[in-house]
């Protein structure tokens, strides 16, 4: 078997190690990271976006960072520092960081399918998070790639050789000033070296230093005549090796090292087909290719006794399905020891399913997947990387065509078996022609109009697109359709061709490279400082915060740079933006409009100093805030007040405490010299003001009746809970006591004062928050103390008694004693607390029982107060009972009938509250009956199931008279009354019963219908007033009354209907016609006597014509109309003025209308 490379020398091995670095220097890279392992890191970006490691990107220590101020001095420029010896052999233009800025995806306007779609994506991922890579064309290559290319030395005169540094110049292939004529850049392949293929054959090996020099030129063109173009590239792991696969099918390998040839295979795959794919493995003595004949084969390189070669075995033929991609599972050293890693897996993606097959130990394939309906011309992608899955790391495939990306996640189980799940897929708005991957959750797409897409696998928002056509990518369609060979590959095969881009993109190390036709790019991930730069050099400042501000919380995606603990990494991202907000004040200050409106420089500040503070409130940077910022600020005096107006808002949330004395104070006088005193009030009340000067914030808020931030100063900033309850008595006790109207401040006072009583009593601070526990109890004995006092501190000898209870129940009493009921609830049953509760109840009952200022209500509300404290079950308050007995002689006093409704309703509510058990009941009763209190009788007799009395009380009520129909209703129809109290109710009901049909007829009739439909015979003999029955039976008959009976259910007789026709035409005559064509139980025979009797005509004419007697109907119509033409004749000459002629016309048209009505059904001799 064969181990390479054999040796390398010490220069050699030292450049190899540090190329890298060198390039990284070049791109300006910063970092600060701490060095761990590689499946730490994906575990991490996996779950918890935390570490980022910069050995994932092969990012070097950067000893100083660049200020802030060095970032924003810098030019526009963001190319290596490096320069072009001549830079006009690019024939490209300059360019500068806008040539590539990101843009909006819907900026767009290329002519592909998916345009339309393309215009619907509305998130500007660039204001979320930034320029996320970093772009830069390798100005050195892309010269030397341009100058290699030039067939003759006259072309040569203004190039000077690039310098070689370790390479020393033995072999003759390669002389800078001789001949070259490589043609055009083919392919791409990069490790510690960058490998271009070309056109004519041979392989440009370029260092990644900073002078990115020519290393090697392999091949000749005179082999690359025979061979065709380098269609494929590859380097192996250990980048000593380096595999070139040709148009024309040929492969050579190369020693890095040295530059020596060492294989040249013809004979590995069918000849006559070019070679699409030349893929290292692992192992350095495997390798695969992929040929323009869609077949797959396995090269195993072998050096025995000295003789290199090369055993070639067909996995796959092209017969079955033509392969067009492979990618093999690499490993990075820190996962050799993988479990996974020892089946050597292989992706392979047909024009038709996708295939992952295992070369070691032996041949086995694992999976097949479809692709199901795609775009014949659309790229098929693979690209593996190891990523973390459930604190498990395990390889996962992505594999795409057209515009949806699968990832399938390989794990081996404990058996050994392989096996593949699905993850979440993405859907596209594009087409893709590249996938890489940049870390495990980052991933950078290529679109089929040349745009990057930046994604974050895990979220799949897309965090970023670069348009990249002036790149100029070079497409591989050439080898897709084998020109070199004839041109003898499949239609299907060419049609893919077409956008094929495998061999011009190759990633490594967290960077992705480019190829051109006339340059190579690179493009990695900006760390984290890098990303914020960028935008303040744009002069995005608010942008730059808004970012910074998602890296200190770990929210930000494709986070690079950021190392150590939470801690350690908020410290870094939050000095960086103490400094961007200093810049951000200055820039503030500076660009203030000089001139102008007020409102203009008023808006400036209010689009930026709020800024200031959320950040600096957000980094919990109060000192600064207070400090620094509030000092710079100061200097602007619009700037000033804005400042102090922003704070409102976090003060009003209680997320800002701690205010510094001078801002508080500055603050108040702003607010206040602009007029904005409830402004002032909210805040007072949610700030520590022990700093200010209490005497004056006291009498500000006096002067500017600001009640809830004087009793908050008086509480918080003193410890003094009494003060402010004798100011606000002072102001509403005199005018209450003089039997005045208060003024409407005068009660926003006293409602406040009772608040305030009520939160002191029970523990909590007014207006907001909680009074320390350890000070209730003694504001509890205090307020007690105070409101129970015999006399004010000021009184004038005219002052009565208790003056502060007395007040309190003038001005309130219901809100008062529900004050002191929650109060009660609160007390423990201590001795302490029993005596209050009783001697405050003395109190109440002295001042209101013994005065004669109370209105009966005022009175009312105390008993009944009393009543719920006494029906307690441990209720220790005494009260005499002949108390109750004189507020009872109070309230139903037959003498006053002043507040009748009044003093009914609350007694009512002193019995409901438990009263109840203080009176005698038959006393009660007699009493209310006198007083015509009917609820309070309703209440009495409801205890004592009697509910026929009740229907008394509501007849005799005239405001509740008409809800005594849904009373018997429910009494009858609602479970839970027995027999006699129903059959009780419905004899009351019928001794009742012509006062209930005067009262509402139809309620009436519903009622019997509904209950008694078999008494209705008895209900008529009842009523023997002939108005009240008539109303009564029209409204149980006659449908167009709107009862809600079911008729047919009724059963009424035909003499009942009979009877109501002729009542009917004694008291509504002229809606008998009407009433008979709705009425449907009748007799005619009988109904006609009685129209008779009454000379109905029209209604007898209208019986006999539905008898079918039309003859007898006519003639009693014509006999009528001769009656009516001889009433008109005696008139004589003034028959035009009379309303008989009238008569005689209608009489006419309801003549003639019964004829026509039964014409066709007369024979002849009848009609005539």
């Amino acid at each position: 078997m064969e181990n390479e490379p054999v040796h390398e020398n010490v220069e050699q091995s030292l450049c190899a190690k540090t190329t890298e670095e060198e390039l990284n220097k070049s791109f300006n890279l910063e970092a600060s990271l701490s060095k761990f392992s590689y499946i730490d890191l994906d575990k991490e970006l996996e779950f918890k976006n935390d570490l980022i490691d910069d050995k994932e990107f092969d990012i070097p220590q950067v000893d100083t960072p660049p200020t802030l101020e060095s970032i924003l001095n810098e030019t526009d420029d963001e190319d290596e520092s490096f320069v072009l010896e001549d830079p006009t052999l690019l024939n490209i233009d300059t360019i500068d960081s806008h040539s590539y800025d990101t843009s909006s995806v819907a900026s767009s306007d290329s002519g592909d399918r998916t345009n339309l779609k393309r215009k619907k994506k509305l998130p500007d991922s660039f204001s979320l998070h930034g320029s996320v890579m970093r772009h830069s064309l390798l100005k050195g290559i892309s010269a030397q790639i341009v100058s290699a290319a030039v067939e003759s030395n006259s072309d040569l005169l203004e190039w000077e050789p690039p310098v070689v540094d370790y390479i020393s110049m033995t072999f003759s292939e390669f002389n800078p000033y001789d001949k070259v004529d490589a043609g055009l850049p083919t392919a791409i392949a990069v490790s510690s070296l960058i490998a271009v293929g070309t056109s004519h054959g041979l392989a440009l090996i370029f260092g990644k230093d900073q002078n990115q020099a020519l290393r090697l030129c392999l091949g000749s063109t005179g082999v690359g005549g025979q061979y065709g173009a380098i269609s494929a590239l590859s380097i192996n792991n250990d980048c000593s090796r380096l595999l070139c696969g040709f148009a024309k099918g040929q492969i050579t390998m190369w020693d890095l090292a040295s530059g020596k040839l060492l294989r040249s295979i013809t004979d590995a795959h069918p000849p006559g087909t070019a070679i699409l794919h030349i893929k290292f493995t692992d192992d350095p003595t495997l390798a695969i290719c992929n040929d323009s004949g869609g077949s797959v084969f396995e090269l195993t390189f072998k050096r025995v006794m000295g003789v290199r070669t090369c055993e070639s075995r067909c996995l796959f033929s092209g017969s079955k399905g033509e392969v067009c991609c492979i990618e093999p599972l690499h490993s990075k050293p820190e996962l050799k020891d993988h479990p996974i890693t020892q089946f050597s897996l292989l992706a392979m993606a047909s024009l038709t399913k996708i295939l992952v097959i295992g070369l070691k130990p032996s041949l086995k394939v694992w999976m097949t997947f479809p692709y199901g309906r795609m775009d014949p011309s659309s790229v098929p992608l693979l690209a593996w990387h190891f990523v973390a899955v459930h604190n498990y790391v395990n390889p996962m495939l992505a594999f795409c065509r057209g515009d949806v990306v699968h990832f399938l996640l390989v794990k081996r189980d404990e058996s050994g078996a392989i096996h593949v799940t699905k993850q979440k897929h993405l859907h596209l708005y594009y087409d893709l022609i590249n996938f890489t991957w940049i870390n495990s959750r980052t991933v950078v797409l290529l679109d089929s109009v040349e745009k990057l897409h930046v994604i974050d696998r895990q979220t799949q928002e897309e965090l970023e697109t670069v348009e990249i056509s002036e790149v100029q990518l070079v497409y591989n369609s050439s080898h897709f359709k084998s020109l070199a060979t004839g041109g003898n590959v499949s239609q299907a095969l060419a049609l893919v061709g077409e956008k094929a881009c495998y061999q011009s993109i190759s990633s490594y190390g967290g960077q992705i490279f480019y190829l051109g036709t006339k340059s190579v790019y690179v493009m990695m991930l900006r760390n984290w400082r890098e990303r914020v730069d960028h935008l303040l050099k744009q002069d995005c400042l608010t942008e730059a915060l808004a970012l910074a501000w998602s890296f200190h919380e770990g929210k930000a995606k494709a986070v690079v740079g950021l190392s150590g603990d939470a801690s350690k990494r908020k410290a870094v991202v939050a000095d960086r933006m103490i400094e961007i907000l200093f810049h951000y004040a200055d820039r503030a200050l500076k660009k203030c409009p000089d001139q102008g409106k007020i409102q203009v420089m008023e808006q400036h500040f209010q689009d930026m100093v709020p800024v200031i503070v959320d950040y600096c409130l957000l980094l919990q940077r109060k000192d600064l805030l207070f400090s620094q910022m509030y000092d710079k600020l100061s200097e602007n005096s619009v700037a000033k007040g804005v400042f102090l107006e922003c704070l409102e808002p976090y003060i009003l949330s209680d997320k800002l405490v701690g205010i510094t004395p001078q801002v508080m104070k500055d603050l108040l006088v702003h607010f206040q010299d602009k007029k904005l005193m409830e402004n002032v009030e909210a805040l007072i009340v949610h700030m520590d003001i022990t700093s200010l000067d209490i005497q004056q914030v006291v009498l500000m808020c006096w002067e500017n009746r600001l009640y809830d931030a004087m009793i908050y100063v008086y509480n918080r900033g003193m410890n003094e809970f009494i003060s402010p309850m004798e100011k606000l008595f002072r102001v509403i006790a005199p005018p209450l006591n003089a039997g005045k109207t208060l003024t409407d401040e005068q009660v926003v006072m006293g409602n406040k004062l009772l608040v305030y009583i009520s939160c002191s009593l029970a523990g909590r601070a007014y207006p907001l928050g909680d009074i320390p526990e350890d000070l209730v109890p003694l504001v509890k004995n205090q307020v007690f103390e105070f409101l129970i006092r015999l006399h004010s501190a000021e009184a004038s000898p005219e002052e009565e008694i208790y003056p502060y209870v007395r007040t309190l129940l003038h001005f309130d009493t219901r809100e008062f004693l529900n004050v002191l009921a929650l109060t009660f609830e609160d007390f423990k049953n201590d001795k302490q607390a029993v005596e209050y509760q009783q001697r405050i109840v003395d109190i109440l009952l002295k001042v209101m029982v013994e005065n004669s200022d109370f209105t009966p209500s005022q009175v009312g509300c105390l008993f009944t107060f009393l009543a719920r404290q006494l029906a307690k079950p441990d209720n220790t308050l005494f009260v005499n009972r002949t108390l109750f007995d004189q507020v009872l002689e109070f309230l139903c006093s037959p003498d006053d009938d002043s507040r009748h409704s009044e003093r009914q309703q609350v007694l009512l509510e002193l019995l409901q509250a438990g009263g109840i058990v203080q009176f005698e009941e038959s006393r009660l009763i007699c009493m209310a009956e006198k007083a015509e209190f009917y609820q309070i009788c309703e209440f009495m007799y409801e205890r004592e199931h009697q509910y026929d009395k009740i229907i008394d009380c509501y007849l005799r009520d005239p405001l509740r008279e008409e809800e005594v129909f849904n009373y018997i209703h429910n009494i009858l129809s609602i479970p839970g009354h027995s027999a006699e109290e129903k059959q009780s109710v419905w004899q009351k009901a019928m001794d009742h019963i012509e006062e209930l049909v005067s009262l509402k007829p139809c309620k009436a009739a519903e009622l019997v219908a509904t209950h008694f439909s078999g008494q209705i015979e008895a209900v008529i003999k009842k009523l023997q007033n002939q108005v009240l029955l008539f109303k009564f039976l029209r409204s149980l008959l006659d449908p167009r009354e709107g009862i809600h009976v079911n008729q047919e259910m009724l059963q009424i007789s035909p003499c009942i209907t009979e009877q109501f026709i002729e009542l009917l035409c004694q008291f509504n005559p002229d809606q008998l016609i009407e009433t008979l064509q709705v009425l449907e139980c009748y007799r005619l025979e009988e109904t006609i006597q009685i129209t008779q009797t009454y000379q109905l005509h029209e209604v007898t004419a209208y019986l006999l014509e539905k008898k079918g007697d039309i003859h007898g109907a006519f003639l009693i119509m014509l006999e009528r109309l001769q009656s009516k033409l001889q009433e008109v004749t005696h008139q004589g000459e003034n028959a035009k003025e009379n309303p008989s002629l009238k008569h005689v016309e209608n009489t006419m048209v309801e003549t003639i209308a019964l004829c026509q009505r039964n014409s066709h059904n007369l024979n002849q001799q009848q009609r005539e």
